[in-house]
């Protein structure tokens, strides 16, 4: 497989516009949005901004001349501790375990679908990509864990959105507005 460095400069492009859209949803609707959305829109934010450096970290690392199982096994070492890293911190904060815990209650199926589904096709094939299983596909396996990433990002703007167009349950706010994404949402913050 050729390494096409224009595939990754446009990943980071769409996730750029990923991060700039929540960016202008966080400054114009502040006021107006609640703690467990702004968390979603934190984690759009962090999210995207991984997305970005992941996609262009085997576009520099190329231009050294490493070889295609060094350039994958080291980008994919790189993608993984980024991962790590912004979960590790945003859990590290009680605010977003309390939000995980209680969107896991309120819908398991979207935890699921984050947790279960979404991180592990991040996160295996960066695995595999790293311990050098199947070499030939290191690419592929890369590619895959950018792009599942970047729909993660658009999995939580969706819940985002969704969770504003949605009419207020007479409760008071829904835990289920949490996504379980928060885990990025306060990474940076």
């Amino acid at each position: 497989m050729t390494f096409d460095p224009g595939l990754f400069v446009a990943i980071a492009e769409i996730a750029g516009v990923f991060v700039g859209f929540a960016a202008l949803i966080s400054v114009t609707g502040r006021d107006e949005v609640a703690a467990a959305q702004l968390a979603q829109v934190r984690a759009v934010v962090t999210i995207g901004l991984v997305v970005i450096v992941a996609a262009l970290v085997p576009v520099g690392l190329e231009r050294y001349g490493l070889g295609s199982a060094t350039l994958w096994r080291v980008s994919s070492a790189v993608f993984l501790v980024l991962v790590w890293v912004v979960v590790a911190l945003s859990l590290r904060r009680r605010e977003n375990r309390s939000l995980v815990r209680a969107q896991a209650r309120s819908s398991p199926a979207l935890a699921g679908v984050f947790w279960g589904v979404l991180e592990v096709a991040i996160q295996v094939p960066l695995l595999l990509a790293v311990v050098g299983v199947l070499p030939d596909l290191a690419q592929a396996f890369y590619t895959t864990a950018l792009v599942v990433h970047l729909f993660e990002a658009a999995f939580v703007l969706g819940q985002f959105v969704y969770a504003r167009i949605s009419p207020p349950t007479p409760a008071g706010p829904n835990p289920e507005d949490a996504g379980g994404t928060e885990r990025r949402g306060h990474a940076e913050g």
